[in-house]
Formats: C-alpha cells, structure tokens, sequence
C-alpha cells in the first residue's frame, strides 16, 4: 500500500529528503520557507526621475528643475504595463495548466504517454468526452474562455476565473512557450524586467516594481547585458510600501489643503536652493564635477515638492482601493487580509496600473514561493497554482477597471513531471502525483489583456495562427523540442523573445534590433515569434 499524503497548504515550506537542507535566500523562497516578496526598482537618484512632462509647480520651482536636469510631472505616452509572475522552485506549467503540442500548435495532441508525464491520466486526455465539464470547459478538457488554450481541469485557469469578469476574459488572448530552463536555481536568467524598460516601459514614480531585493527584482536573475546599474530593487510587499512611495510626510496631517502642502514644500525647495549655492564646494574636484553633485543634492529636494504637487490628498493605499478590497473590490476583506500573497499582488498591480496617465511604475515581478511542489502527492502542487491563478487574475480583473491594457507573463525555474501515479483525493482531483524536477517538461507563457478587445494572432489562417499562439513545440512525449524555437533551450533568448512579443503590442518590433542586437533575429525571422497584432 502507498502512504498517503496529507497536501500541504499553500502557505506550508517543502521540505524534500532528496534535497539539500535550504541555505541561501533563493532556497528558502522555492522551497516555501520565505514567502517571495515584493520590490521596487528605483535606482539611487536619477531612477526617481522617468521621462516626464512639466508638472504644474511655480514658475521658479519648473525654471530650478530645469537648470539642473530634474523631469517633473505626470507620465506621458506610458507604454503597455507588464506584470510578470515569477513561481520560485519548478511549477508545473504545460499540459495541465496549458496545453503544449506538437509542431501544429497547442491542439496537435502529444502521445498518451507524454501526457501522463505532464500529469493527466488516460481518462483526462484532451480532445476526449468530459462526463462532468465546467461551465466554462468546452467538453472535451480543453477551455479557451481566455483565447489561449488550457486544460479545462486547469488550477491555475480556475482561479484567473474566479477574479476576473466575463467581460474581462472577452478582451484577454495569449501565447506558450515551450522552452527549457535549470530546475531549483536562481541562475535562470529568466527575468525581462530590464529590458522591458530598455523597450520603454517607464512609471510617473520609478521605473519597474518587482518580486524580491535582488539585482533583477525576481527569484531568477536578469540577462547580464541587460541589466542597468540605475534601476535597483528596493523592498515592497506590503501596501504600506506602496505609500512610502508617494509619502507626503506629516505636513498632510497638520494642512488639510494639498496646495498649502505643495506652497509649504516649494518654500523648502527654495530654501535648500539657496543654501545649496553658498555651500563650499570640494577642492579635489573639477567646477564641473561640483555643480554636477549641487544639481543632484537640488534634484532631490525638487523631487519632494514635485510628489507633494501630484500626490498630496491623492490616495495610493491599496487597502482603500474600492477595486481591490472588500465590498465589490477583487479580494474580498476576509482575503485581503488573511493572505500575504493577496496584499503583495495588491501592491504590485496598484504600482503598476494605477495613476494618472500611466501606471506609478511601468512592469513589475511578483515572486511566489514554494512551487518546488514534488511532494508525493497531486494536491499540494493544485492549491498553490489555484493561489497564483487568483493572483493573476486579480492582475487582469484591475487592469480592465482601470481601463489600462496589461500583459502578464508567468515563469518558473524549471518544472515537475509525473510517474503515472495519481492522486485521487479532493483536491488532487484524480491527477498525476509530481514525483520529480523535470526540466524538459518545462514553459513559459503570457496573457494580453486589451480594453478595445481580445487581441489578435498573427497569420492568415487558423493554422498559422495556432503556431504563433505556441511559440515552439514538444516532442510527443511531452519534452521539448530544443529546435523548435531559439528559447526552446537558451533562457537568455527566451526573455529576448517576451520582450520582442511585448514590443510587437506597440508595432516597435522594428526597433528591436538597436536595441538588444542580432542574436535572436540571426535565428530565425522575428515575424515567427510574435503572437499578437498590435495592440496600441
């Protein structure tokens, strides 16, 4: 007889005999120790400052911003925001999440074996008869209420539906990825956020918001030729950190009117400023050098009264965000505040969606911990992708009330695979037990959510357009094609191939070589690796 399993709840740390004991941070965070936190991506002084127009400050403030190179105000021309998910340690992705075929796309069905593999039993194969379907599922295991295909039993596709409208799904469309990458290891350079802001994503306050306190924002580390010494990551994950962004200081409690906050403020600037012009100045540096560092010291104090201008009496508080929490809000209060993971999620997409003309930050890295999930059992892996599901439905369910389009991209370090053995208790569903890290079994895949509608694949019948909606394929067995695409077995043009899909939603694919070389297009055609149309 096998033991039984008691799963885990998501909340539970992994604890695998066949692994070393956790030692560094990037351990403890895919074997669920440490929950995986939220980041800002700042960057000292200047990541402070993004591209901006002119704010709406005294002539003199606008004038002193000006002499020392300081932008002020609101965002213009914000690109499309971009959120990525970042399932620290191997989670499952293909086939019982989304379905992966062969070279004629998602529904060029794979072998019953290499299902078995991706952990569905013979009596859960798609194409076949559902006895029990879901109200969304379209009878025969497959579900496309999301444009993409996934397997209608689909953990993480049941929580995306239960945040978002059906509405929102209406306007959501999407791609998968079948790529290789390392199991259990940061080293995966699997995070774009660099480059999505070197293809011009930008915020009214920092650049990018991330998942962790890393040089990449994220669990997995960045492409070494993208990383920009600008952009550091400084912590969020609650949403106090989120208003520590836009922190006004106590002059809001005590002036009740954001102009006299703002008149306050500009008085200080101007203070600073004149005391900054009789400091001394360093004799071992050049006249250049020392108005180089005034400019600097000024900028920071122009920045203050710039926030105060533009933040003060303006809520950025994801707990009073009537689209978040409680009431009709995404979470309900009872989740908001019992789930760490919720409130993170919360902060994050509120970073990234919310403000005036575009997001308070421009993408951003939501690491989730504990997806090292081969724990003799089906159940424990399901309820941690029904939890990241939520999450990112949350993500697109905000962006559509926000009006804002959104392209969301879910990675993870490696993935599992299944020895046939199944899980037949409630929440295993029947399903394949995950017995081991399997990195051939491993994808990658992103959404795009458009308010004008679901967006549309490239190619000019429904053949061609399933081989751009599966970028890449799988052997029948259900292991990557390393041939199939040039991320199938190099993480580095993997990212390259996200950030060519997110730059194609604005028509800049054209650009795309300027600015991250040759290596990706000597490939193959970048045409072959685009999904969508143009969006904006």
């Amino acid at each position: 007889m096998a033991k039984r399993h008691r799963p885990l709840t998501p909340n539970e740390p992994l604890r695998h005999p066949d692994h070393a004991r956790p030692v560094t941070r990037r351990d403890f965070i895919r074997q669920g120790f440490l929950a995986g936190g939220g980041v800002v991506m700042g960057g000292a002084l200047w990541g402070l400052f993004p591209r901006m127009a002119q704010a709406l400050l005294s002539t003199d403030i606008q004038n002193m911003a000006t002499s020392a190179g300081c932008p002020l105000g609101a965002f213009a021309g914000a690109k499309v925001p971009f959120i990525c998910f970042d399932l620290a340690g191997g989670a499952n992705i293909a086939g019982s999440n989304v379905l992966v075929g062969n070279q004629g796309g998602q529904l060029d069905l794979l072998t019953t074996a290499g299902y078995s593999k991706l952990g569905l039993p013979g009596d859960m194969l798609p194409g076949q008869v559902e006895t029990n379907p879901s109200a969304t599922s379209n009878g025969d295991f497959t579900d496309t209420t999301l444009g993409l295909t996934f397997h209608s039993t689909s953990a993480m596709l049941r929580g995306i539906l239960e945040k978002i409208s059906p509405a929102t799904a209406a306007n959501i469309n999407g791609a998968v990825i079948p790529a290789r990458s390392d199991n259990d290891t940061g080293n995966n350079p699997h995070n774009p956020m660099y480059g999505i802001a070197r293809a011009g994503a930008t915020g009214e306050i920092v650049t990018l918001v991330g998942s962790r306190n890393s040089e990449s924002g994220g669990n997995s580390v960045a492409p070494m030729a993208m990383i920009d010494p600008e952009i550091r990551p400084t912590k969020v994950d609650r949403p106090s950190d989120v208003t520590g962004m836009v922190d006004t200081g106590n002059l809001t409690g005590i002036l009740t009117d954001p102009t006299d906050v703002v008149a306050v403020m500009e008085s200080m600037t101007r203070l600073s400023d004149g005391k900054l012009a009789l400091s001394a100045v360093d004799p071992r540096l050049s006249a250049a050098e020392n108005a180089a560092i005034k400019d600097r010291v000024r900028c920071g104090y122009i920045n203050s009264a710039d926030i105060a201008d533009r933040f003060a009496g303006v809520s950025v508080d994801p707990t009073t965000d009537t689209d978040i929490r409680g009431g009709a809000g995404i979470f309900s209060a009872v989740e908001f505040d019992g789930d760490g993971e919720f409130r993170k999620t919360a902060s994050v997409m509120k970073m990234v969606l919310d403000g005036a003309s575009g997001g308070y930050a421009g993408a951003g890295t939501i690491t989730m911990g504990g997806y090292d999930y081969h724990t003799g059992d089906r159940a424990t892996g399901e309820l941690r992708d029904l939890r990241a599901g939520r999450c990112m439905g949350a993500c697109l369910e905000y962006a559509a009330r926000k009006g804002r389009p959104l392209m969301l991209y879910v990675l993870s370090d490696g993935s599992v695979a299944s020895n046939g053995q199944l899980d037949n208790s409630a929440n295993g569903g029947g399903k394949g037990v995950w017995t081991g890290d399997n990195s051939s079994t491993a994808a990658s895949f992103f959404l795009v959510y458009s308010p004008l509608g679901r967006p549309q694949l490239l190619g000019a019948d429904a053949a061609a357009q399933a081989r751009h909606q599966q970028i890449g394929y799988m052997r029948s067995d259900a292991s990557v094609e390393t041939a199939s695409s040039p991320a199938a077995n190099n993480v580095n043009l993997l990212v390259e191939t996200v950030i060519l899909n997110y730059m194609a939603l604005h028509g800049e694919q054209g650009s795309f070589q300027s600015l991250f070389g040759t290596t990706l297009a000597n490939s193959t055609p970048l045409d072959s690796l685009i999904a969508f149309q143009q969006i904006v």
